[in-house]
């Protein structure tokens, strides 16, 4: 079996470790793309080819450049000897030139062979007597020099060498590319990905789509007259119901909430939202600029979204115990129950109901009014990242 193929395989093998769900079939691709040349000898080319066709969740980002960094140690393990059969003398020469100077090009066009080549590769080893950091020649770590496999070049190769410094393969593990794990806060683009997940079809209405299958069941049925059947679309029946804190503590999150109203709106076309301020009592509104004016009383709202409404809650649930706890805690009026009860009411009626906390996870224990909230949604709060997202949505669904 070819070298190259082999080490595929054993990427394949590196990513399916690290737990990226990979599959043959987008194996079969990278190799088919790898044949058709749409890389041409460039690591970080590799590194976006691979990870185009071998990742399909933007959630995998973060474990397919520790596989990545993990496979390329693994390559400078190679000897020295078992590259020369398989890379193309001219294939290196490219490579390496691309990089050099005009002395240095120079020098390279001296070398008769690759034999000759790699014999300057070690020379250059051995004329380093000291640690390196940086710079486009010597051997060492954070460098640009395209000799060796101890330095860093983006259009570099590798070809071993005693394992004295660094390793260039430490750049991916210094995290250069963007992580996407479940910690990373959410761009609108993804929030729409999270929010898909709460999806429950069913075809009602009109049937005003042409339905091919049946039609061709049933004109065979005919006798070959053509008979035209008809179906309803099918639509996402999750009807969502959201309520944004404002004001505040809340006004650090605003950019992290208009995102998910922006997603959450261009995903649910039955979604209805509302504004509070730290805690839902017994009125809301719809404009903050008019919140005065036109609040809206929250027993209206639960007498017009019935129970099999989905409801998000975002909010920091960070604010003075009295607040939750007391009438009249509301800062902005009289409540005349406590908002503790109205949080209550609310879970009761939509039992399908999260709460999204934009604030970090590990600071909540230290707010008695966030510990209490998270009680009352029993433990339904979910940290506003792509985890937390991605949790509440399999709630909600379910």
């Amino acid at each position: 079996m070819p070298a190259g193929i082999v080490m595929l395989i054993e990427f394949f093998l590196t990513l399916k470790h690290f737990k990226v769900p990979v599959s043959l079939n987008e194996l079969m691709d990278l190799i088919r793309a790898l044949k058709a040349r749409l890389i041409f000898a460039d690591m970080e080319d590799f590194y976006r080819l691979s990870r185009l066709c071998l990742v399909k969740d933007e959630q995998y980002f973060d474990a397919f450049d520790k596989a990545f960094s993990a496979f390329q140690q693994g390559l400078e393990l190679l000897p020295l000897n078992s590259l020369s059969a398989d890379i193309p003398e001219e294939w290196i020469r490219k490579i390496i030139e691309r990089d050099l100077s005009d002395e240095e090009k120079a020098e390279i066009k001296k070398f008769e062979s690759l034999s000759d080549l790699l014999k300057a590769f070690e020379e250059r080893l051995r004329e380093q007597k000291e640690r390196h950091q940086g710079g486009n020649k010597w051997i060492g770590t954070g460098g640009t020099s395209a000799f060796g496999a101890h330095g860093y070049n983006p259009q570099g190769i590798r070809v071993g060498g005693e394992s004295q410094h660094k390793r260039a393969a430490k750049v991916w593990e210094k995290r250069q590319y963007r992580d996407l794990d479940g910690e990373q806060e959410l761009g609108t683009r993804n929030m729409k990905v999270a929010l898909r997940r709460l999806r429950k079809f069913a075809r009602t209405g009109r049937p005003d789509q042409l339905d091919i299958d049946e039609t061709i069941r049933s004109t065979a049925r005919q006798g070959g007259w053509l008979d035209m059947q008809w179906r309803p679309q099918r639509k996402n029946t999750i009807k969502l119901l959201m309520f944004f804190d404002v004001g505040g503590s809340m006004d650090a999150h605003i950019q992290q909430c208009e995102m998910l109203f922006s997603a959450a709106k261009s995903e649910f076309k039955q979604l209805e939202f509302f504004y509070f301020h730290n805690c839902i009592y017994d009125v809301v509104w719809k404009n903050n600029l008019r919140r005065q004016q036109e609040s809206i009383q929250l027993d209206e709202i639960i007498r017009t979204y019935s129970g099999d409404y989905r409801v998000i809650i975002v909010g920091d649930a960070a604010m003075a115990p009295y607040e939750l706890d007391v009438p009249g805690g509301n800062v902005e009026g009289w409540n005349a129950q406590p908002g503790r009860i109205t949080l209550e009411n609310i879970q009761t009626h939509w039992k399908k109901s999260v709460w999204l906390n934009p604030e970090q996870k590990q600071v909540w224990e230290f707010t008695y009014t966030t510990q209490a909230i998270q009680k009352i949604f029993v433990d339904r709060m979910y940290s506003l990242n792509m985890d937390g997202l991605e949790e509440a949505m399999k709630v909600l669904v379910r």
